[in-house]
């Protein structure tokens, strides 16, 4: 039995091995191994050498995924937040990535791209339900609003079928 713990990798090593595989923020990484080793002095050890070498950065964590789930997942600002603070990533490093990511893209054309995406398996004309269904599938997504309500008053073919003018309603 104690030959088995010998052999066994430590908190390092598992680390490693978990790195390999994806990024981890240093919450999630910290919360894994004390897992997995519990509350050792080991574990804090290796999130100390993991962070020296650099492999456990919060900054370029937060700005790799908030870029990722911009271009690739099409959110937007506030679900990126979401996402990053279920992830226990610090609130400046969040704020920092998402000013980065949405200078390098921006959050209007990734909310035209989300809006398309969605109007594919919509029948025109719409209703006033479908419309308020269409806008709450968009805000899920992390789009203002505001924004939401722009995008959708900028394509008269998305007015609700029944009704004159929907934006002096809402």
């Amino acid at each position: 039995m104690e030959e088995d713990k010998k052999d066994a990798p430590g908190p390092f090593a598992v680390a490693l091995q978990r790195l390999a595989r994806r990024p981890y923020s240093v919450a999630e990484m910290r919360r894994t191994l004390r897992g997995k080793f519990g509350e050792e002095t080991a574990v804090k050890d290796a999130i100390a050498r993991l962070r020296q070498l650099g492999l456990l950065d919060d900054r370029k964590f937060s700005l790799q995924f908030a870029s990722f789930l911009a271009h690739h997942r099409g959110f937007g600002r506030e679900r990126i937040r979401r996402e990053l603070l279920l992830k226990r990533v610090d609130e400046q490093a969040i704020d920092a990535a998402l000013a980065q990511t949405f200078e390098e893209v921006s959050e209007q054309q990734i909310l035209e791209r989300a809006l398309e995406k969605k109007l594919r398996s919509v029948h025109l004309p719409l209703t006033i339900p479908k419309f308020y269904s269409l806008c709450q599938g968009l805000r899920r997504l992390g789009f203002r609003s505001d924004d939401i309500m722009k995008a959708m008053r900028a394509r008269p073919e998305l007015q609700p079928k029944g009704t004159t003018d929907l934006h002096d309603e809402l």
